[in-house]
């Protein structure tokens, strides 16, 4: 049967695999070769299970948003991940992540974040398991994302801001793993996204795959279905977009589309739409789509969204794209704000910028009527309120 899923040496099609320092060989070793027994283990789905339950606040609600579908002519469902614990489907992966890193013996946890959200949702579990917690986060982003660092600090993680590049989430990303060379006998590394090299892509997906379990279970009890017609999420590592669409991803007769970050444009030279501006290459430890020059230098990100701005993509997306498998939208800054504006004041909910890019989406797809959408809005609003008002005022 043809799968999008990875293969057993950690390729999606020809993207994925792991390519890192000799140094850190022996830890992604251990933990490809721990990751799937752990994770398939009864104690293990136990307390991942009454975690997400009673700390995390899931299921999350499938909800119809009716003034929503009718101004676009079809049934759109938004799958609430913005009311989880700490607001964001990133703590879906964290609870997981530190679950395992304790059983595997590791004391010291570190992280990168751009927007904060999965830096919140790591200091969070740290603090829940007694863990050291470490957080990278670029300069930039420590500006706009304040009230996010705030909360790091409250929860007792160190964040530290760095300084090299454009100071954004690539950069936050170069620093994690250049501590995790330096410490790695005692320290785990939560990655945040279905980023870097295999075992980590499967694994986030994985444990995000709690999404799509429920829009299958939520579907068949509000449609008499267990498939919608489309599943829309934002991509900029994919880690929301993969959970959403785990247990469809074989099933053709789902439409899968992705939103990413146009920026000012695609062809503005300020864009984080990697998929349709990326070139295959190495990054973070992954083959991906990149955004590079001729030269193979990277190319710097940007987008109006901290969490989007990520020179590369997941390599499922990567294949997925390849192979037609998922049609990507480049949904441009302005886009993105007008969608979140329109979903707060048609269903009195604001959405994260990065969610509003998935929502931006819907204005490019032909729906027909009676077509059944589910959009994941995978995180809330709250961190972004300066952004929304300096645009509202400009």
């Amino acid at each position: 049967m043809k799968t999008y899923q990875v293969d057993k040496n950690g390729y999606y099609g020809e993207f994925g695999g792991a390519y890192v320092p000799e140094i850190l060989h022996q830890c992604v070793e251990d933990l490809r070769n721990t990751y799937l027994e752990v994770l398939e283990s009864d104690g293990f789905k136990e307390e991942f299970d009454r975690l997400s339950r009673d700390y995390v606040g899931r299921p999350s609600p499938l909800y119809l948003a009716r003034r929503l579908s009718e101004k676009y002519g079809c049934k759109i469902y938004l799958k609430r991940e913005d009311l989880n614990h700490t607001g964001a489907h990133k703590i879906n992966n964290t609870i997981g992540q530190i679950l395992l890193a304790r059983r595997m013996g590791k004391t010291r946890i570190i992280a990168e974040t751009g927007a904060g959200q999965h830096g919140v949702a790591t200091a969070t579990v740290c603090a829940l398991m007694n863990m050291e917690c470490i957080v990278y986060m670029g300069k930039t982003d420590v500006e706009r994302q304040h009230a996010n660092v705030q909360k790091m600090e409250m929860l007792g993680a160190t964040v530290v801001p760095v300084t090299s590049g454009n100071m954004t989430l690539k950069d936050a990303t170069n620093e994690a793993i250049r501590d995790w060379c330096c410490h790695p006998s005692d320290t785990y590394y939560i990655i945040g996204s279905t980023v870097g090299p295999h075992p980590y892509p499967d694994m986030v997906a994985r444990l995000q795959s709690v999404i799509s379990e429920e829009i299958k279970r939520q579907l068949l009890e509000k449609e008499g279905r267990d498939h919608p017609d489309y599943l829309i999420a934002c991509v900029g590592g994919g880690s929301n977009a993969a959970g959403t669409i785990y247990h469809f991803v074989d099933d053709e007769r789902v439409k899968i589309v992705l939103a990413e970050a146009g920026g000012k444009g695609i062809h503005s030279g300020m864009s984080a739409a990697t998929i349709q501006l990326g070139k295959v290459g190495i990054i973070h430890g992954a083959r991906t789509l990149v955004m590079q020059n001729e030269d193979g230098q990277i190319e710097e990100p940007y987008s109006v969204s901290a969490g989007l701005d990520y020179p590369g993509i997941g390599p499922i997306h990567a294949n997925l794209s390849a192979r037609r498998r998922a049609r990507v939208l480049a949904i441009d800054d302005d886009e993105a704000l007008e969608a979140a504006f329109e979903l707060t004041r048609l269903e009195g909910i604001i959405p994260a910028l990065e969610s509003a890019h998935a929502l931006g989406a819907l204005a490019k797809i032909s729906f027909e009527p009676g077509e059944v959408v589910v959009l994941t809005v995978s995180g809330r609003g709250d961190k972004d309120m300066n952004t929304y008002i300096n645009h509202r005022l400009s």
